[in-house]
């Protein structure tokens, strides 16, 4: 079955067809940057037009980052708050909403690093912000957010999400440091049997992995940044 997924991130917005059986885009991907201001009437035509140029008239999945219950965002951290309150999945014109990094999470656990894992299993997303999702014995517990976490007295993500990195001009190496010190901190928290690495920073995993050492395995997702597209795209078919 083929399915649109679409995945809205606070830089930008990518979307393809998705073959949901085999876990695998059909068509190359479209990324265009996130409307800045990024508010919610801009991001639905920018999503209108991933949507049109792929000429797609079937079931569709879209990711959000932030907190989605029924449809509906809650949070808002990394993209305009106006969308506190909103309803994506009728502003979307009937898709299928979810939190960014809980449709990656899934991707991965059915075709990625976690597929077959028991236990518990956590999928950290390094981006503009960091997103998770957290499944124990193959089940997601939603919108766990763990991004938002205090480190120092600091939200986490403000200290070890790629964009801090970039914005900081850090080496792989100092940037590792502050990595490491999150999973550590999650790794307290949760004792998972596996953690694995996704978002924008997994394509270059070999350039800070080697410098994290956990207790715990921790692996870049076989997806990469393309799980969130799957993930959606499964949710919209209703493998999650």
């Amino acid at each position: 079955m083929n399915v649109m997924g679409i995945d809205i991130g606070g830089s930008g917005i990518k979307g393809a067809p998705v073959d949901t059986e085999a876990g695998v885009l059909v068509k190359d991907r479209l990324r265009i940057p996130t409307p800045q201001p990024s508010k919610p009437d801009e991001v639905a035509e920018a999503v209108a037009s991933i949507v049109r140029h792929f000429g797609w008239n079937g079931p569709v999945g879209v990711t959000f980052p932030g907190v989605v219950k029924d449809g509906v965002v809650l949070t808002a951290a990394n993209v305009d708050h106006s969308w506190i309150g909103v309803d994506a999945a009728e502003l979307f014109g009937g898709a299928t909403v979810l939190n960014d990094a809980d449709a990656a999470g899934v991707a991965e656990m059915t075709f990625g690093r976690g597929r077959g894992e028991r236990g518990t299993v956590l999928m950290l997303t390094f981006g503009t912000g960091i997103g998770s999702a957290l499944f124990t014995d193959g089940t997601l517990v939603r919108n766990t957010e763990l991004g938002h976490l205090e480190l120092h007295g600091k939200v986490a993500e403000h200290r070890a999400s790629a964009r801090v990195r970039e914005e900081h001009d850090m080496s792989w190496e100092k940037w590792a440091e502050r990595v490491a010190e999150y999973l550590k901190h999650v790794e307290m928290l949760f004792s998972p049997s596996l953690i694995v690495i996704g978002g924008g920073a997994s394509k270059k995993a070999d350039r800070f992995l080697p410098h994290i050492t956990l207790d715990t395995p921790v692996v870049p997702a076989a997806l990469q940044n393309e799980a969130g597209i799957i993930g959606a795209a499964l949710a919209a078919a209703g493998g999650s």
